[in-house]
C-alpha cells in the first residue's frame, strides 16, 4: 500500500482536518483571526484598565527594581515569587475569602476546580450556560455532571433531588456565573446559596465578568457569600481588571488541596511576577478609582434606552448586550459591515452559544462615549433594515 493510500499517513490527516474546515465553512462556523481595529465594542476590557498610566508606571517600577519578567518554573519549584504571595494576600481581603490561590488564567482556573474537587460518585450539576472551561474541567473529573435550566434554582433543586432519590449519597457541587458571558444576564445567587445550604452542596460562582464592575468596591456579585466555607469563588483578572489570570477565592484547606492535588496548579509555570504587579495595582485601581465603574453603568443605561432603535432586543442591565439573529451567515455578514464601517463587533456561532441563537455580541468599555454609541446604534440599525430586506 502506497503512503498516499495509507489511512493513517499524515496527508490522510491533513485531508481530514482540512475536510473539517471546509465542512465548517458552509456552515457559517469556521473560525478567523481579525486584527483589532476601529471603536471597540468586542474587549473584556471594561474599565479601561489595561493601558492606565498607574498599571504601567507599576510596572516599569517593578522592572527597575530588578522583578524578573518570568517566574522561571512552577510554583510548587522556584516559581514560588513573593510578587503571588502578596497578590493572593492583598486578594483574599479584597474579595473577603479566607484565602485566594492565583492562577495564569481563568480558564485554568475553572478547569481545575472541576477536575480536581469533585470526586468519583459525586454530582456536579451546572448550569447549561456555563462557560466552556467549565465543561473541559469536568471532562476531567470522575464525578457525574448534569446541566439544568439556565437560571432556574427550581430545576436545580428538582435534579438533586432526582439525583439523591436513585440512591446516590456523594458530595453535590452547583457551578453557575454569576453574571453570563454571551447574554449578559446574572444568576440569582441568593436563590442559589440558599440551594446549596439546603443541601449540604458547594457552590462554585464564576465571576469573570462581574469582577471589578459589580458588589461594593467592585468586590464581584458574591460578595456577601465570600468566605463561606461552602463557596468557591473564581475572579478573572483579564477582563475588568485589564491584566491577566485568576483567583480561586475559598477556604484554606480547599486552597491547600488545590496546591497539592490540583494538575493545572502543580504542573504549569507559574504566572510572571509582573502580572503578579500588575493585578496588584489593578485591584487598588478598581477601589480607588469607583468613577470608572459609575461611568460603565451609564453607558449600561443609555444602551438600555437606545436598544429599542435596533429593534426587540431586551436590555441585558450590563456591559454585556447580545443582539440575537439567529443565522450564522448573517450574523457574520452583520458584524463584518459593522467592522468595516469602524465599529469593532464580533459575530458569536455555536458552539459557544446554542444552535439557532447566533449573535453580535457587544461589550461595552469607559473609551466609549454617548456620541460614539449613538453612531454605532444608529448604524446597526440601518444595516438590520437592509439585511432584512434581501
Amino acid at each position: 500500500m502506497s503512503q498516499g493510500s495509507n489511512p493513517h499517513s499524515g496527508s490522510s490527516t491533513l485531508l481530514r482536518l482540512q475536510t473539517t474546515l471546509d465542512r465548517l465553512e458552509k456552515r457559517d462556523q469556521r473560525r478567523h483571526l481579525i486584527k483589532r481595529a476601529g471603536h471597540d465594542f468586542s474587549s473584556n476590557d471594561y474599565l479601561g484598565l489595561a493601558n492606565h498610566p498607574a498599571m504601567l508606571e507599576a510596572v516599569r517600577t517593578a522592572l527597575e527594581e530588578g522583578t524578573p519578567i518570568g517566574a522561571g518554573g512552577s510554583r510548587l519549584l522556584r516559581g514560588n515569587c513573593e510578587e503571588h504571595e502578596a497578590l493572593e494576600d492583598q486578594a483574599a481581603v479584597f474579595f473577603g475569602s479566607k484565602r485566594a490561590l492565583f492562577f495564569g488564567a481563568g480558564y485554568m482556573a475553572n478547569h481545575a476546580i472541576l477536575s480536581t474537587l469533585p470526586r468519583q460518585g459525586d454530582l456536579i450539576l451546572y448550569d447549561e450556560l456555563i462557560h466552556a472551561s467549565c465543561h473541559d474541567g469536568m471532562r476531567g473529573s470522575k464525578a457525574t455532571s448534569l446541566a439544568a435550566r439556565h437560571n432556574d434554582a427550581n430545576a436545580f433543586e428538582q435534579a438533586i433531588v432526582d439525583w439523591r432519590t436513585k440512591g446516590n449519597k456523594g458530595q453535590i457541587w452547583i457551578a453557575l456565573e454569576s453574571l453570563y458571558s454571551m447574554d449578559g444576564d446574572r444568576a440569582d445567587l441568593e436563590a442559589f446559596d440558599a440551594l446549596a445550604k439546603r443541601h449540604d452542596a458547594f457552590l462554585i460562582i464564576d465571576e469573570a465578568h462581574a469582577t471589578g464592575i459589580f458588589g461594593p468596591d467592585g468586590r464581584g456579585l458574591s460578595a456577601q457569600f465570600e468566605g463561606q466555607d461552602h463557596v468557591v469563588s473564581v475572579h478573572t483578572c483579564g477582563k475588568a481588571l485589564g491584566v491577566q489570570g485568576a483567583f480561586v477565592c475559598t477556604s484554606k484547606t480547599i486552597c491547600d488541596f488545590l496546591v497539592n492535588r490540583c494538575r493545572p496548579f502543580i504542573y504549569a509555570t507559574a504566572p510572571s511576577p509582573l502580572i503578579a504587579v500588575a493585578v496588584s495595582k489593578a485591584l487598588e485601581l478598581v477601589e480607588q478609582e469607583p468613577e470608572r465603574r459609575l461611568r460603565l453603568h451609564q453607558l449600561i443605561a443609555y444602551m438600555g434606552e437606545k436598544l429599542p432603535q435596533i429593534g426587540p432586543y431586551g436590555a441585558s442591565g450590563s456591559q454585556i448586550q447580545p443582539i440575537i439573529l439567529g443565522n450564522n451567515g448573517r450574523t457574520m455578514a452583520v458584524a463584518e459591515r459593522l467592522q468595516l464601517d469602524g465599529y469593532d463587533i464580533r459575530g458569536i456561532r455555536p458552539p459557544t452559544v446554542p444552535e439557532g441563537t447566533a449573535r453580535l455580541r457587544i461589550a461595552l468599555n469607559i473609551a466609549t462615549d454617548e456620541s460614539i454609541l449613538d453612531a454605532m446604534i444608529y448604524r446597526l440599525a440601518d444595516i438590520l433594515e437592509t439585511e432584512a430586506e434581501r
